[in-house]
């Protein structure tokens, strides 16, 4: 036993790896065909280990993963073994890989002898990742085991973030091994884009009359977030913002700030794209809110400022882009906006487009007899009590719409949307990943009655880790999103109606306290206990949604089919 100890197995290769990656976390679920690396988290030799967390789905470990990786910018690790233990990790994969944020997924593989083989769990683990993610390689020498690892790491690490995928067979994982793990490459640091472009631009945007920066995905990272920063402090351009590019404006420039845009039309972030006459698109990504849905008749003028090429369509075609570090080329922009201000008429119009800002926001006052919770009201109340430093994951529904048109942030990759893939059950998940990455804040996560269990059941990992999330439950017995869509296009709904769950006793069930708003004038009072009780809690909240008639004309056309 003492002999078997000093031998080094491909297990050891992997989490040297991970180590050498300084990988705080893994998630995962075990199985035979990977059980070495689970004993060499749960027993390690390596006193720098990650802390393994064991969930309850495959799926949330990859959501969890996808979550570090939106918060942090560097890869979240998910661990599952082989057959169903990789397949399940489709979704959260190809979720992260549409939606840029870097994962490194391993799993385990039968031995190589079987793998052209109908055997148990036998499956190509590669061909189905390869479409979802980045890189996808399965390791057939034990001493390669570090370097496709890192290449892996590497990969999902680049622009545009993504996921990576490693598949090794059990007898490679269980295989002893003399090479040492490659120590992690330092990133390539990018330069500044073309000086000339740079002041090319400055002069640009002072003849325009009304320039606008589009704040998207890539342009959340710290550095990148400064350097906006510093740009709309001293010239006041407008500002639109992403899904996720939620935060990127601090309270401070909150004047400058005109909503974010997604999934709706007639709001003032679109019509103020579509009044511009010069669109700065900085780090924005097609998917998160396709190019024909604020630029439908292809005539605006757009440059793009990102650390990748663009992609271009007939909606879409740059007259410039400047591709190098983001945050580079808007610090060597800014000394030549110097004395930049806005024509007059164009603050006058911006004033207005404040003014509907605020009175869309208001919500209703309560009416007699009222049972169920209007949005904008549990939005406000969420407001009033969610500070800067806290994290919101938002799952989808019909309150991932009123969310993100209506809830503020001032802090980048604070508020989490699954606007790319639209994935349902990211909530939970993704709050867990926030309390361990931010652990001495409070967390909120938002979802609805029925993307809610479908990653429940990890409430059991958030109590297990003692975590201090509140999970809002907006309540109203039907997959509602697809419901008054429906409703619009054929008159009545199909398939969107379930039987009622008791979410206050299902919490319990699990440990976790569970609270429910039974009358709308408790709402504060309900909300007040939630923030003020340790762990995880659950708080059930019927809600009125008969707003979303209206609200769904203000919908893209295309967000319909």
């Amino acid at each position: 036993m003492t002999k078997d100890k000093e031998k080094r197995f491909g297990a050891d290769a992997i989490i040297d790896s991970l180590v050498n990656h300084d990988v705080k976390y893994v998630f995962g679920v075990p199985g035979a065909k990977i059980d070495r690396v689970f004993e060499k988290l749960e027993h390690p030799t390596n006193p720098k280990a990650p802390k393994l967390i064991i969930t309850r789905h495959e799926q949330n470990a990859a959501f969890m993963a996808q979550g570090v990786g939106r918060i942090t910018g560097k890869p979240g690790v998910v661990l599952t073994t082989s057959g169903p233990g990789a397949s399940n990790l489709a979704t959260g994969l190809v979720t992260a890989t549409a939606e840029g944020d870097p994962v490194l997924a391993i799993s385990g593989q039968v031995q190589r002898t079987d793998l052209t083989r109908l055997t148990h769990q036998s499956m190509n683990n590669v061909g189905l990742m390869d479409p979802i993610t980045k890189y996808a390689a399965e390791v057939q020498e034990p001493e390669n085991i570090s370097e496709v690892i890192a290449n892996a790491y590497q990969e999902a690490e680049a622009a545009k973030q993504g996921a990576s995928f490693v598949s090794i067979p059990q007898d490679v994982t269980d295989s002893e091994t003399k090479t040492k793990p490659i120590a992690p490459m330092p990133s390539p640091i990018l330069g500044p884009a073309s000086p000339i472009e740079s002041t090319l631009l400055a002069q640009r945007i002072k003849t325009a009359q009304l320039p606008v920066l589009l704040l998207g995905m890539r342009a959340s990272d710290p550095e990148t977030t400064k350097s906006i920063r510093n740009l709309v402090r001293d010239t006041h351009l407008p500002v639109v913002e992403t899904f996720q590019g939620a935060g990127i404006i601090p309270r401070e420039l909150e004047d400058d700030f005109f909503g974010r845009v997604g999934l709706f039309r007639n709001q003032p972030g679109d019509n103020l794209l579509k009044q511009s006459d010069l669109v700065i698109a900085v780090g924005y990504d097609p998917i998160e809110y396709e190019p024909r849905n604020w630029n439908q008749e292809a005539e605006a003028n757009i440059i793009v400022i990102d650390s990748m090429r663009a992609e271009v369509d007939k909606h879409f075609q740059p007259e410039k882009e400047l591709v190098g570090d983001i945050s580079q080329t808007l610090d060597f922009l800014l000394p030549y906006m110097k004395g930049f201000d806005l024509p007059e008429a164009s603050k006058v119009y911006l004033e207005k487009l404040r003014e509907q800002l605020k009175m869309r926001d208001e919500p209703p006052a309560l009416k007699e007899g009222q049972t169920t919770s209007h949005p904008l009201s549990i939005i406000q109340a969420l407001q009033d009590r969610v500070s800067d430093e806290m994290t919101v994951a938002v799952d989808v529904g019909s309150f991932y719409i009123w969310m993100a048109r209506h809830f503020r942030s001032y802090n980048p990759r604070h508020l989490l949307f699954s606007n790319g893939m639209q994935t349902l059950g990211v909530a939970l998940p993704w709050a867990i990943s926030a309390a361990l990455v931010r652990p001495n804040t409070q967390v909120v996560s938002v979802s609805g009655d029925g993307g809610f269990l479908f990653s429940s059941q990890d409430l059991e990992t958030a109590v297990r880790l003692n975590l201090n999330i509140v999970h809002i439950i907006w309540n109203d017995g039907h997959y509602d999103m697809v419901k008054f869509q429906e409703e619009m296009k054929y008159g009545k709904s199909a398939g969107v109606n379930f039987g009622p769950v008791d979410f206050v006793k299902y919490a319990e069930s699990f440990g976790a306290t569970g609270l429910r708003v039974e009358n709308p004038q408790d709402l504060e009072k309900v909300l007040d206990q939630a923030f003020a009780t340790k762990g995880p809690v659950i708080v059930d909240i019927p809600v009125d949604y008969s707003d979303n008639k209206a609200l769904g004309e203000q919908m893209l056309e295309d967000q319909l089919h």
